[in-house]
């Protein structure tokens, strides 16, 4: 069943989700959307540290939302890069519910801005093995961090030798090699515009992150340096080739209390992206089910307004 059927059926039915305790029923489509819907593994994180879940049962679970793609963070299997017969079974996973392998979010790989030079190609050379990996899974891309850096020029100069190398080594593959706003200096938009505005290498881009702006967090996390989200959304959307549609908490109408979902959105539409845009629910005041169902029906909400 296609993203269409599946939310015409669910509407019109008002099925159940009897394994999630959930209505499924999505907001109504008024036409095509101008962009499709992943999950991103993270919005289920707390039921896959505590064993509620499995990583095996992603695929069924986003299908199971209406995604027609899944964004799997390599935390869930971070043994099994190499490990074909797990892989294969992943592939086996999402193709008997008819969703795309979409992408692999990599962490605790090393720093790809790392001042030391030696640390930095150490991390390059362990992301090697996710290529690898994101490629027998059919998926386009890799989301890398460009951490470690202390002055931003040379930053600057490392995230780009970085990107570089890696991206070189992906384009065998046909892997894009992806960079999120994720703390630090790719929390800056103009920084990170500074870096792709001088990547040559075409395989090689952003993942913009609607909620992911705090440059630096103090002892508890709580953000002390925070840059503005929708100059940052600007200033990354013309290298996307993936948009993460991060969300916290919500109002009584249905509406993410930190991001303008619609203004975003307009934002991604008038660059031309027409992929993915990845749920990234990391809220913790209803369940990781209510708010991948939330974020979803958002998405659909204001995708009706623009599509």
């Amino acid at each position: 069943m296609n993203r269409r059927d599946f939310i015409v059926k669910t509407a019109q039915t008002g099925t159940a989700l009897s394994i999630l305790g959930l209505t499924a029923a999505c907001s109504p489509k008024e036409k095509e959307l101008f962009f499709k819907i992943s999950l991103a593994e993270w919005s289920l994180h707390r039921m896959l540290k505590k064993k509620e879940m499995d990583h095996l049962d992603f695929a069924a679970t986003a299908r199971k939302f209406g995604c027609e793609g899944v964004e799997y963070v390599n935390g869930f299997f971070f043994k099994k890069a190499k490990d074909i017969s797990y892989l294969n079974e992943m592939n086996s996973r999402a193709k008997s519910e008819g969703v795309d392998n979409v992408l692999i979010m990599i962490d605790r790989e090393g720093s790809m801005a790392h001042h030391e030079t030696s640390e930095r190609l150490k991390a390059i050379e362990n992301h090697y093995k996710w290529v690898d990996a994101a490629h027998h899974l059919g998926c386009h891309a890799i989301r890398v961090n460009l951490a470690g850096g202390i002055d931003k020029t040379e930053a600057t100069k490392a995230a780009i030798d970085s990107l570089t190398k890696l991206s070189d080594y992906a384009k065998q593959a046909k892997i894009n090699v992806l960079v999120e706003n994720h703390g630090g200096f790719s929390s800056n938009g103009a920084w990170m515009h500074g870096v792709f505005s001088q990547i040559q290498n075409s395989n090689c881009g952003t993942l913009p992150d609607f909620g992911n702006f705090c440059i630096k967090k103090d002892i508890a996390k709580n953000c002390m340096e925070d840059y503005d989200r929708y100059v940052g959304m600007k200033e990354l959307l013309p290298f996307a080739k993936a948009v993460s549609a991060k969300s916290r908490n919500f109002d009584s109408l249905g509406n993410e209390i930190e991001t303008d979902y619609l203004k975003v959105m307009k934002m991604v539409k008038e660059v031309g992206y027409t992929g993915f845009v990845g749920i990234e629910y990391e809220g913790a005041n209803v369940s990781e089910y209510k708010g991948i169902e939330l974020t979803r029906d958002l998405l659909i909400k204001v995708g009706n307004q623009i599509s």
